[in-house]
């Protein structure tokens, strides 16, 4: 059955290559001085055939489609596919340095102990290497034999690329390898292509491996064979610590009056006390059988009642905090923008900083690529004559999604006249349940978008409400 597949697979080529050609006219390159006449009327170079083959041999150093290939369906492409492939993918971003001096390692990190796979220039096979996980200084004398290994066998200075899955360990490992001269990647794990035919086999060593091979192929050019993570700099870190944690006191705060609310409805009691008259409500309260309430579960709900009282004052105090790092870092563009956003009715100084701290401190070419960011751009399905859209990707920062989706329902609200408020209710009117819940993420992907526009050139948008006591905007 292999066997049978192989000219299959080069017809099919001859196919694809025969569509595709009048694409791939700009991988050519310049056209010589000499050869101003050798393009037809269609703009189509007329020896393309012959400039493919010489492409595919000049750029096929690291081999990118055939490594992704093997790794998918464990053999090699054939030769005609595989130069046709390897032209496409060359259309993309260069390669950030070349395969034949370079050092590709990849670590598979783990609680106890971390898997390093290495391939040397020239070489075909990985090497596995497994230290305590950790131990840099271990790691950093395996990079320098390494290095030192490949700089022999290349008769000049070799380049090192490692890369690892973001997880647990956070970005300090790229932080302490970029500051030791490697080329660090962040692999973001669910963008990584695996065969789907049937159930995979998970080993560390296959893991490794497996993101060894996507890590040449990344650097050869193939940039749709993963996505990498953008590292953030410490003090943007650090900037989003303040609203995560206030997340996380909300979280438990809503917890704990569940629990007491729960706790109190298998005794027939609905009312909840109140935290100011709480000793007089707890004296009060009968069962639903005209009891008083029993020691033991007094005394855990007046723990209970204590740690909700501690949550609240830290949440108080986290505001203050960040109230009074604002106000001495009025300079700043970050405060700046969140400032801007509070101008607007409805914003809040928690949205407005959930929505720069998370996604407008960094710099987007177009819409798309901030909606992709989010995760509020719909899928697309396409097949035959079937063309949809399916729901959104969920693929982006999911805590800047749920905020961006909270703050459209307030938008409403607050914001009755404005033109996005406007163009909802034109298309939901009186309608409820799913189709107004479909509709408010359109809507919070228009949102998003007027409001990065309004941080970066200070345009209203259109119809917006301005707090009374703001100031115009600089």
């Amino acid at each position: 059955m292999g066997v049978r597949r192989v000219p299959h697979l080069d017809q099919q080529a001859d196919v694809e290559s025969r569509i595709a050609r009048p694409r791939f006219s700009q991988a050519v390159g310049k056209i010589p001085a000499s050869c101003s006449g050798c393009r037809d009327a269609g703009g189509v170079q007329k020896n393309f055939a012959a400039s493919l083959d010489e492409i595919a041999e000049r750029d096929a150093a690291g081999k990118p489609i055939e490594v992704w290939f093997q790794m998918l369906w464990g053999r090699t492409l054939p030769p005609r596919l595989f130069k046709l492939a390897g032209v496409r993918n060359q259309i993309g971003e260069p390669a950030a340095m070349p395969s034949e001096s370079t050092v590709h390692i990849a670590i598979e990190l783990s609680v106890s102990s971390w898997l390093i796979a290495a391939r040397l220039p020239g070489a075909e096979k990985s090497r596995l290497h497994r230290i305590e996980g950790g131990d840099t200084a271990a790691l950093l004398a395996l990079f320098a034999e390494l290095r030192s290994r490949a700089s022999a066998k290349v008769a000049g200075e070799a380049n090192v690329a490692c890369c690892f899955e973001a997880g647990r360990d956070g970005f300090w490992l790229h932080r302490l390898l970029t500051a030791h001269g490697v080329a660090a990647y962040v692999l973001e794990p669910t963008s990584i292509l695996v065969n789907r035919r049937a159930r995979r086999a998970k080993t560390d060593r296959l893991d490794a491996e497996g993101m060894l091979r996507v890590l040449v192929a990344w650097l050869g050019g193939d940039r749709q064979v993963c996505s990498m993570v953008r590292v953030p700099t410490p003090d943007e870190e650090d900037a989003k610590r303040t609203h995560r944690e206030r997340e996380h006191l909300v979280q438990e705060k809503l917890r704990i009056e569940n629990r007491i609310q729960a706790l109190l409805f298998t005794q027939g009691i609905r009312a909840r006390p109140s935290l100011r008259s709480w000793a007089r409500d707890m004296a009060e309260l009968r069962t639903g059988d005209g009891r008083a309430l029993l020691p033991l579960l007094r005394t855990e709900l007046n723990r209970l009642r204590r740690r909700l009282v501690l949550i609240l004052e830290l949440i108080r105090e986290l505001e203050a905090e960040r109230a009074e790092a604002l106000a001495a870092a009025a300079n700043d563009a970050m405060v700046r923008k969140i400032t801007a956003l509070q101008r607007i009715r409805g914003i809040g100084s928690n949205f407005a900083a959930v929505l720069v701290r998370e996604v407008l401190y960094r710099s987007f070419a177009n819409r798309r690529q901030l909606a992709s960011y989010v995760g509020i751009t719909p899928m697309p399905y396409q097949s035959g004559g079937m063309d949809r859209d399916r729901s959104i990707s969920r693929a982006g920062n999911p805590r800047a999604r749920t905020t961006l989706i909270q703050l459209a329902w307030l938008w409403l609200r607050y914001q009755p006249g404005s033109a996005l408020a406007a163009w909802f209710r034109e298309r939901v009117g009186t309608l409820q349940g799913r189709t107004r819940r479909i509709a408010i993420v359109a809507m919070a992907r228009r949102l998003l978008i007027a409001l990065w526009r309004y941080v970066e050139t200070g345009v209203l948008p259109e119809g917006v409400e301005i707090r009374a006591e703001a100031a115009p905007m600089a």
